[in-house]
């Protein structure tokens, strides 16, 4: 899944500046729900990993049955976490 067509598909446009509140919320009630019942782990991967990115993903361990998918959304929270603390030094 491209992150493009992620927010497509789900807030109907791929620029986040044009979403109001309620639009947004409305997409990550539908990515929240759809996580729920993905079964394609690389599905359910991009979806949790946008839901993170905007503060809305469930913990890990109900996110992931697998102990290597969530030690790879660990990694993930990890380089985010270390991105910001670079842009925050600049």
């Amino acid at each position: 899944m491209q992150f493009d067509d992620l927010l497509y598909r789900y807030f109907g446009t791929r620029s986040l500046e044009q979403l109001s509140p309620a639009a947004l919320a409305s997409g990550i009630e539908q990515m929240q729900v759809d996580l729920g019942l993905a079964t394609d782990r690389g599905q359910r991967f991009a979806l949790w990993s946008v839901l993170n990115a905007f503060g809305a993903a469930p913990d890990l361990d109900v996110a992931f049955p697998d102990a290597d998918d969530r030690e790879a959304a660990r990694n993930l929270m990890d380089l985010a976490a270390r991105a910001e603390e670079r842009d925050a030094d600049d």
